[in-house]
């Protein structure tokens, strides 16, 4: 026999878990169209749940980016799979690119996550999940002879972060310009080309210059 405790708690889960997915489905819109800038109070109006329901479900707004930024992922290592799949190795590693981009171009809130950490593991754990897919992609185009030796995961990292750039310029204006850049670097990156006029970055001065700049963007506090 079911306790009376017990049948009145099922309905209150079972609204938890809605309220958990409608904050997640508002978020999902909040932080794609405004960024970091939106606050959990203006999740929870979208989502049309009480800020204190959004509390429960989440500490702040960077938390419930966070939730949000896994599905992301997700996604991501789905694209991967799907590139890794492809017999071609440099059509599969451009095409994830191009797959990557159409993701963040229109999404200012994933573009900015990635730039708002103050906590440099935190931030180290955010960039390596982000470049996780690129590796197995660039190391077989690389042993295909499809992309140049000398070309690191930094560099691929930095050139997202470009046209990353271009798309918060050209936002709403010409957002899908950020395709034009991207044919005009992907020569760069075959072999054969000239050399490059210095090293790339090592991963760990990625993390430091990243860090720096997230540090300068928060004005040295916590994000």
């Amino acid at each position: 026999m079911t306790s009376t405790s017990e049948t009145s708690a099922r309905p209150l889960r079972r609204d938890a878990a809605r309220n958990r997915e409608l904050l997640l489905a508002a978020a999902r819109d909040v932080f794609a169209r405004r960024g970091l800038e939106a606050t959990l109070d203006d999740v929870a109006r979208e989502a049309g749940v009480g800020v204190g329901t959004a509390y429960r479900h989440f500490a702040n707004k960077h938390e419930l980016a966070s939730a949000v930024l896994d599905e992301v992922f997700a996604t991501m290592s789905a694209h991967a799979d799907a590139a890794l799949a492809d017999e071609d190795a440099w059509r599969g590693l451009v095409g994830f690119l191009e797959s990557a981009m159409d993701l963040q171009s229109v999404n200012r809130g994933l573009r900015e996550v990635l730039m708002s950490s103050t906590d440099p593991r935190n931030l180290q754990q955010l960039q390596d999940r982000l470049m996780e897919p690129f590796v197995a992609l660039v190391e077989r185009a690389q042993a295909a002879g499809e992309v140049r030796a000398d070309v690191t995961m930094a560099d691929f990292a930095l050139l997202t972060v470009m046209l990353c750039a271009v798309a918060d310029l050209t936002e709403g204006t010409a957002p899908t310009v950020w395709r034009r850049f991207l044919a005009l670097l992907l020569p760069g990156l075959r072999p054969g080309g000239p050399s490059l006029p210095s090293d790339g970055l090592t991963a760990a001065q990625l993390t430091a210059a990243t860090f720096t700049r997230c540090q300068r963007m928060s004005g040295g506090g916590p994000a």
